[in-house]
């Protein structure tokens, strides 16, 4: 039963990669220019009319923020569209109907997801190394935090493949959840520059905390507590996979 379970594992994680790689002109591409037209603007363009951000370069300081908005995109995007797809092909039910159990099936989507977000995230680091000298400061938690965010945003997009009933429905929560709470998430500004209002109402905001992890391994700087955001990211992670799980094993959404 593992050897059926490993070999499912690898037929869905090589269906995704050859999925990614094959139509990579969608699924690469449009984020490594979108995010390098951000460094160009940003970072060379406006980013030199203002001063420097908590005593670094404006540059320096959003380039964290610019990959991880792209993981996040890309993690998710990857997910929603590959299972939404099998259910509209009705190639899911025949996962449904094989010997695999639910996680593995799972596991194989989110695989894909993950890799996606993770290769987005690398290709755009080595792009900014042309815009600003980039540092590194703490690796494993860069790292993991790049590794974690895919798997949060992978299940996300999992969940909303579920619920969505047409093409239109994985677009909802992109434009109108995902987008806006990473603009507001602290990718361009610190909190510090902030009024009491607003500043306060940024710390219920997930994406915030991820951002500022994320930026805390490259430039050693970060508007909030690092242990607690990992702590709450674990978390998130956990309480997705076993939603996601249950909805599998009842069946919800699974077919259209």
């Amino acid at each position: 039963m593992i050897k059926t379970q490993w070999v499912g594992f690898l037929t869905i994680f090589k269906k995704e990669t050859s999925r990614l790689f094959r139509i990579w002109t969608q699924t690469l591409l449009p984020s490594l220019i979108t995010i390098t037209l951000y460094f160009l603007i940003f970072g060379n363009f406006i980013g030199k009319q203002i001063k420097d951000m908590e005593g670094f370069s404006y540059i320096n300081f959003i380039i964290p923020g610019l990959i991880m908005m792209a993981i996040i995109q890309n993690s998710y995007a990857n997910v929603v569209g590959s299972v939404f797809g099998a259910k509209f092909q009705k190639s899911i039910e025949e996962l449904l109907v094989s010997p695999l159990y639910p996680s593995t099936i799972l596991v194989g989507y989110l695989s894909g997801g993950v890799l996606r977000g993770v290769l987005v995230g690398i290709l755009i680091t080595l792009i900014s190394l042309f815009f600003a000298p980039l540092s590194i400061e703490k690796p494993f938690l860069v790292f993991g935090t790049m590794f974690l965010t895919a798997i949060l945003f992978s299940l996300l997009g999992f969940i909303n493949a579920l619920y969505a009933k047409s093409f239109d429905d994985i677009s909802i929560v992109p434009t109108f959840v995902l987008i806006p709470l990473t603009y507001l998430g602290g990718v361009f500004y610190s909190l510090s520059f902030l009024p009491p209002f607003w500043k306060n109402l940024s710390m219920i905001n997930p994406i915030l905390y991820i951002v500022n992890t994320f930026r805390f391994g490259f430039i050693n700087y970060t508007d909030v507590p690092v242990f607690s955001a990992v702590i709450f990211l674990s978390v998130l992670i956990i309480v997705l996979w076993f939603t996601s799980l249950t909805l599998m094993k009842k069946g919800f959404g699974l077919r259209l």
